[in-house]
């Protein structure tokens, strides 16, 4: 069943000729456990790239180099080593250093390849890259080396803006697959199996096929993809499936968790490392499936990671990811109180009925399989108020951020191997809902998430590339109807790009994105002005 404590619909297997029959997370888990056991082939007890940092900083070597802190709390530097501590400085090491990324006398592997190794075991890759620009640089990589495969990608409509920017550097001319939308919570979901299949077929038959396919699982939202599936669907149509899993870093490591997508038949797994598995801000990695695609895919990756790293890459961030897969790799008991603990944060809150855990539904949509239990989606609409309203009374009047709001709900993340007092979290949100202040919300509230339907996107007419790049000018509302965007426009909820550079305006797009634009509870990312009463279009176009 579902991550959900209550029962789940079955899903039954799709009638694609066997290219990608869903799966429930029962037999999800039954395949992982047919791994072979230990789960981990290599020993993950050290933390190789990190303990050569510690090594270099209890040297102190003297450092006539950058950074310019020269590692010490001396002069200038003062201020920064009582910011950070001096430790901090001493780690904060350039790159091409002897004995941690390049080797050193008597060494047979660097410290840096020993820790991407472990790491590629962890995630059950078959190769992993070390990010320090985030999952963003991860989506802009693997853009630019999907282009090595064709000029053609399926992806999720809901990708991430990182991802729609890598399309614009590499060229590519994508075709889109819609995800299911939660339309009463504003939620986006993933695509199902039977959608990317009819989705390949529609672009082969509008003479398209797909090169690559991009899909995104889990959500925001906790709710997982069946990538087994997906991947079968792909690998059918020729295409490797790429995988935004940068919410799901902590995948894997746990029983009651779901499994790794690369150890699903992901050919690329795109992940957050920070986000709750552990690793300091900004950290990310990239995993190389060890699938049909792999020797293709592996020369495209290692070129284009060379052009969106940095020259000057953090030793801190580095270090902190390896120190994240160790404790990730050696931490199941301290991963499962945090399941524990976010099992019992459930069970309180549906005792409550001003609230409703969101998850406990998803077996409404036939593209989730399984959730994520350390994301935690709350329904406050019941206690009558807006979700964004109760998330900002909770920082200003607790002191307490949940993670991301919509205009009915709540979203707690709870990093893997943390614990909180959920008992004195639920007491915040009682304490917020019967203020004085939510009293005065309710009474002015309406139906402020009425929005119209989602509407279709609009036909290509030019590529993303040239849509972006070309001549541009501002026209109003009325006059961007029937005209070529040069922007990416998303309204919120629930997220979803509406429309792509070079696509054309429609009629429903304006009606839906102004809509938002004008209700309290939403926003439209990449409008010129709040309102959208302004569109940016191709000149003459």
């Amino acid at each position: 069943m579902l991550h959900t404590d209550v029962p789940a619909q079955t899903i039954a297997p799709s009638e694609l000729s066997g290219a990608g029959a869903s799966i429930m997370p029962s037999e999800q888990r039954a395949a992982a456990e047919q791994q072979p056991t230990p789960r981990f082939r290599l020993d993950h007890s050290a933390a190789p790239y990190a303990d050569a940092l510690e090594a270099y900083a209890d040297r102190g070597s003297v450092q006539l180099m950058v950074p310019g802190h020269g590692g010490t709390e001396d002069d200038l530097s003062g201020r920064l080593a009582g910011f950070l501590g001096e430790r901090a400085l001493r780690l904060d090491i350039p790159m091409l250093m002897d004995g941690v990324d390049l080797l050193a006398r008597g060494q047979e592997q660097t410290p840096l390849d020993r820790a991407l190794e472990l790491a590629a075991d962890a995630w059950g890759a078959k190769r992993t890259w070390f990010l320090t620009n985030g999952a963003s640089q991860a989506n802009r990589t693997i853009a630019l080396a999907a282009r090595g495969l064709g000029d053609r990608i399926l992806a999720q409509r809901s990708a991430h803006s990182s991802f729609s920017d890598g399309i614009l550097l590499a060229g590519i001319t994508p075709s889109y697959v819609m995800p299911n939308v939660d339309a009463e919570h504003g939620m986006a979901h993933g695509v199902s199996p039977a959608a990317l299949e009819a989705a390949l077929v529609e672009a082969e038959q509008a003479g398209n096929p797909a090169h690559a396919v991009y899909v995104i699982s889990p959500s925001y939202f906790g709710s997982v993809s069946d990538v087994q599936g997906l991947a079968r669907v792909a690998h059918a149509h020729n295409a490797p499936l790429i995988v935004d899993g940068a919410w799901g870093p902590h995948f894997g490591f746990h029983p009651e968790l779901p499994e790794s997508p690369a150890r699903l038949g992901a050919d690329v797994v795109i992940s957050s490392t920070h986000k709750l598995a552990g690793s300091l801000t900004q950290s990310a990695m990239l995993h190389l499936g060890d699938g049909p695609f792999a020797d293709r895919l592996e020369p495209l990756i290692e070129r284009a990671f060379s052009m969106t790293a940095s020259t000057s890459t953090s030793a801190l961030l580095r270090g902190s990811l390896d120190i994240a897969r160790h404790a990730l790799a050696t931490g199941e008991e301290s991963i499962g109180r945090s399941v524990a603990g976010a099992r019992r944060f459930r069970e309180i809150l549906r005792e409550d009925p001003r609230f409703a855990v969101v998850s406990d539904t998803f077996d409404r949509f036939d593209d989730i399989v399984d959730t994520d239990l350390l994301r935690v989606p709350i329904d406050v609409s019941g206690a009558g108020v807006g979700g964004h309203w109760l998330r900002q009374h909770l920082v200003e009047h607790h002191d307490m951020y949940f993670e991301m709001s919509t205009a009915t709900s709540i979203v707690a993340v709870i990093g893997a191997g943390k614990s909180h007092d959920f008992a004195a979290v639920y007491a915040a949100i009682v304490a917020s809902v019967e203020s004085p202040e939510a009293d005065r919300e309710r009474a002015a509230a309406g139906d402020a998430h009425d929005f119209p339907s989602l509407p279709a996107p609009g036909a290509y007419r030019v590529s993303p590339r040239d849509g972006f790049f070309g001549a541009t000018e501002v026209v109003s509302a009325t006059e961007a109807v029937g005209r070529v965007s040069a922007d990416t426009l998303a309204a919120y909820p629930p997220g979803i790009p509406n429309v792509m550079p070079g696509e054309e305006i429609t009629e429903e797009a304006v009606a839906f994105l102004q809509a938002v634009a004008a209700s309290p509870t939403g926003y439209v990312r990449g409008a010129i002005d709040p309102a959208v009463d302004r569109f940016r279009v191709l000149a003459g176009g």
